[in-house]
């Protein structure tokens, strides 16, 4: 089945050319065959009634004398024209054809008037004239004459037009896929440079535009389309340039954050240091600024780390170390060697960069480990595959999509915990620095599952 707009273009356009040419020709055909043969007839019955009028006497009496039959047979005879004269007792022909020859109707009708018929016999055509001849009151006489007048030549001639009609046809139809291939192609070049400038601008190359040639619906819609790229290109940039400024923003923010709060952690840490000596309330009071503290510090290095990997400045140090080794210390610097089980072959060994899979496989664990429930399980795999499993209520469906977006929240309801909000954001920017990629799901016996895969 043809599906592109240029076959559906050429078989409409040489369907519509075939169909005008068939039926001027058919009409032409019918037209001039009717012309043809009824020229024919009319010269048969004209010259077989002005024949009678002047050579048979009026006052035949049957029998008719054989002779009589002879004259008036004779008299009607013409080129390719054979007569039966009968006057229903004796008959006379002139040629090889005979009464057994008369279609059955038009003999039976013959005694009305002057009728025809047009009959093939032995493949030839012929105009069969009949009629039963009168006197000059009228009166029957008991003569009837039939008369086979040859159609050959109508027939040759009808022939040679049909030939000229069926070659004039293939020569519109040739005619016509030659104009249809060249009107597919005017029409499909500019739709060509269309789907070309549609094509880069799809990857990214705001610049392209289309050459508006003409003036008809076409140019109009490359115009459009070259107004519509502008413009896009005109948004992108804006969004590209407050996309910068605000990265930028964060980046200078967080850094200039750094400062302050090194010198508000010392000061917390030691005012915790002495919370207990404090009283009850300003214990407290100083336990809660020292753990802000920090937890505003863990999203500052967060936010550098964030706006580093946005601006395209983070890179990687490979090298080719032990997974087993990598991910045990990962756990255990973080003290939880005792509710983190690594299953890991101890021979397995991977190239990659060793601190950014360490925030990896940290960011996961903790999230386990907060939001969902011990033991956690690491698992890995050649490949490079590793699978952090929890134990916890698992993730909702409809959570998901989102479990990756920056600060996003399960439950918008629940407070702000230790966690900054960016952990598996940063950990899935790592895995995709690595040209990996990180997947949350859900385990069949409950807990959620985080599957870290990068190429080997």
């Amino acid at each position: 089945m043809i599906s592109g707009l240029r076959g559906r273009l050429f078989l409409a356009f040489v369907a519509a050319c075939l169909a005008s040419t068939a039926l001027v020709a058919g009409i032409g055909y019918v037209l001039v065959r009717r012309a043809i043969l009824q020229r024919a007839q009319d010269a048969v019955l004209i010259d077989t009634r002005e024949t009678l009028a002047h050579n048979v006497p009026g006052d035949l009496t049957a029998p008719v004398p054989e002779r009589t039959l002879s004259d008036v047979a004779t008299g009607l005879v013409r080129p390719d024209r054979y007569v039966v004269v009968t006057d229903g007792t004796t008959s006379v022909t002139t040629g090889e054809f005979g009464l057994r020859d008369v279609p059955a109707g038009l003999s039976a009708r013959a005694a009305e008037g002057l009728y025809f018929q047009r009959v093939v016999i032995h493949g030839t055509p012929w105009l069969v004239a009949a009629t039963r001849v009168r006197g000059r009151d009228g009166e029957p006489l008991p003569l009837t004459v039939f008369v086979f007048a040859s159609l050959s030549k109508e027939s040759a001639d009808l022939h040679g037009i049909q030939s000229a009609l069926t070659r004039a046809g293939a020569l519109t139809v040739v005619l016509a896929v030659v104009l249809a291939a060249l009107l597919g192609r005017s029409v499909l070049r500019p739709l060509r440079r269309l789907a070309r400038a549609a094509r880069s601008l799809g990857k990214g190359h705001l610049a392209a535009r289309v050459d508006v040639r003409g003036r008809d619906e076409l140019a109009d819609v490359a115009r459009i389309f070259n107004e519509s790229a502008a413009s896009l290109e005109d948004t992108v940039g804006e969004l590209r340039r407050l996309e910068a400024t605000a990265r930028r923003f964060a980046a200078d923010v967080s850094h200039e954050l750094r400062t302050p709060i090194a010198a508000m952690t010392a000061v917390t840490d030691l005012l915790e240091e002495d919370a207990a000596r404090l009283p009850a309330d300003t214990g407290t009071a100083a336990r809660l600024v020292a753990e802000q503290t920090r937890r505003l510090g863990a999203l500052v290095e967060d936010l550098l780390e964030i706006s580093r990997m946005d601006a395209g400045t983070a890179d990687l140090t490979l090298d080719d170390v032990p997974l087993a080794a990598l991910v045990r210390e990962c756990v255990t610097t973080r003290g939880w060697a005792d509710q983190v089980a690594v299953e890991i072959p101890p021979g397995l060994r991977v190239r990659l960069d060793p601190r950014r899979f360490d925030v990896i496989i940290a960011n996961l664990v903790a999230n386990a480990l907060r939001h969902g429930a011990p033991p956690v399980r690491v698992v890995g795999r050649p490949g490079l595959e590793v699978r952090v499993i929890d134990h916890g209520p698992g993730i909702p469906d409809d959570v998901l999509p989102y479990v990756f977006d920056r600060f996003f929240k399960a439950d918008p309801a629940r407070p702000a915990g230790k966690g900054t909000g960016l952990g598996l954001s940063i950990a899935q920017a790592n895995a995709a620095l690595h040209g990996g990629r990180i997947e949350a799901g859900n385990a069949p016996g409950g807990g959620a599952v985080f599957t870290v895969r990068i190429p080997a």
